[in-house]
């Protein structure tokens, strides 16, 4: 992996959050399906955070970066209760929460640890899509602040189809429930939709393709 190409890309991508009128974003480069020299190259590109979608990639990685190497470690695809066992000690912050029983799994095999997650949502209605719905977002956030957890915001994933308009909808809900819940961190946009996210108030965008290219 070319380092240097990295560090270009993630700089065009911070331009385009700052275009959108976001200064204050966080970027987190997702590296699922790229070997472990990902996670080197988007260190030393200065982005704020890794995210990764499957646990066994994760694992195998982390064998191959020593932890003082590793940028924070977000885990943004969907979690099975059975996988967090293997992940704890390894993710920094859990973006892909979405249920009663993941918070208490993930509290339960951390118990020396902060527990940092965000409660996702699905926010367009789409079916088979992760997230809990609109209508239970505040008693999970509540469930989790209760036994622990750190709730750092909620996140969403923009409609399959990527419709502007849906897509601005979409985001606008989530900051519209963060906002009643008195949550400022928003999770929102990703390679093709980031621009209508930082304008809808997002404070960490997840982006792949356009800092290493297509899988």
């Amino acid at each position: 992996m070319n380092a240097a190409e990295v560090a270009q890309r993630v700089a065009t991508v911070r331009q385009r959050i700052v275009d959108s009128g976001g200064m204050h974003v966080s970027l987190v480069a997702v590296t699922k399906t790229f070997d472990e020299s990902s996670w080197h190259a988007a260190r030393e590109a200065g982005a704020d955070g890794i995210g990764e979608n499957y646990a066994q990639e994760i694992v195998a990685k982390a064998q191959e970066v020593p932890v003082e190497l590793r940028p924070p470690v977000h885990f943004i695809g969907q979690l099975q209760s059975n996988k967090v066992k293997s992940l704890v000690g390894i993710v920094d912050v859990w973006q892909s929460v979405d249920r009663a029983s993941i918070i208490d799994e993930i509290i339960r095999r951390s118990p020396n640890e902060t527990a940092r997650m965000y409660v996702q949502v699905n926010t367009t209605n789409e079916l088979g899509k992760g997230g809990c719905e609109p209508d239970s977002v505040a008693d999970l956030v509540a469930h989790a602040t209760r036994i622990g957890a750190v709730v750092e915001g909620l996140m969403t994933v923009g409609p399959t189809d990527g419709d502007a308009v849906k897509t601005r909808m979409a985001f606008r809900l989530l900051r519209s429930m963060a906002s009643d819940l008195g949550l400022h961190g928003l999770s929102m946009g990703m390679t093709n939709d980031l621009e209508i996210a930082v304008e809808e108030g997002s404070t960490l965008v997840r982006v792949g393709s356009a800092i290493f290219g297509s899988r």
